[in-house]
């Protein structure tokens, strides 16, 4: 592990074996962070000690969060009371975000329906969440479940498929049900290699989901940097980036 002090350490755990941070990680990098990456499912160990990290985020996968079978849930099942108990600032994407709501007390579960969302969707601001979401827009989606919301967590996004986006509990724990990580290079890998899973209700092919990158992933990408900065991003940092100060 790097000796950088936790105001620009970011925890990273991938629930693949190829998973890249993408637009999360271009984005954090500008303000100085550096990266400490698990995969939990390939061996790695999870840490306990929290302390040492500013910033935890636990990224997507292809498998659902009841899968206690899957080392890697299993393994983030156990781990994720550590960040509970903590002060590190907790970050789930998608999986990530129904993992801690699981943890939470909250249920996971597809639509009796069966519908997914796959490619572009709009997602709304709620009442709490204005200051931090537009009205509505544009995101990407990859997921066939979605998360209830946690006792003491706030709705801050909703949704007409899955009606909870994003929630918070007290500032720090953040989930959302989404992918900003996605990126232009990102985004074909993930259609290379799973395109073919892409016809499913609601679902979008890949060139309807090109389509939409290219109409909405701009605004998508400048919503999360603005997000990053005013949640993510430790005040300090900030003021080190513009100042050009590498803090050690």
């Amino acid at each position: 592990m790097n000796e950088l002090s936790p105001v620009k350490r970011v925890l990273m755990v991938f629930n693949s074996a190829t998973g890249q941070p993408g637009r999360v990680g271009a984005v954090l990098r500008r303000y100085g962070y550096e990266f400490d990456i698990r995969r939990p499912g390939e061996g790695d160990v999870l840490p306990t000690d929290m302390s040492g990290y500013h910033l935890a985020i636990v990224f997507g996968g292809p498998m659902s969060a009841n899968d206690d079978h899957e080392v890697n849930v299993a393994q983030i099942m156990e781990w994720l009371p550590n960040v509970a108990n903590s002060k590190v600032m907790y970050l789930g994407i998608c999986l990530g975000a129904q993992l801690m709501a699981r943890h939470l007390g909250a249920d996971v579960q597809p639509r009796a329906d069966g519908m997914t969302e796959i490619g572009y969707y709009p997602v709304q601001a709620t009442d709490a969440g204005t200051d931090l979401f537009p009205d509505e827009m544009m995101v990407y989606h990859w997921h066939s479940e979605g998360f209830g919301l946690p006792d003491g967590a706030q709705l801050m996004a909703s949704g007409s498929v899955f009606p909870h986006q994003a929630y918070h509990i007290e500032g720090r724990i953040w989930g959302i049900q989404f992918h900003p990580e996605v990126d232009d290079e990102t985004h074909e890998r993930w259609l290379e290699k799973a395109g073919d899973n892409t016809n499913r209700p609601n679902g979008q092919n890949p060139d309807q989901q090109r389509a939409g990158r290219a109409k909405y992933d701009a605004a998508f990408g400048a919503w999360f940097e603005g997000f990053a900065t005013r949640v993510l991003i430790d005040q300090r940092a900030i003021v080190d980036a513009s100042l050009g100060v590498c803090r050690t």
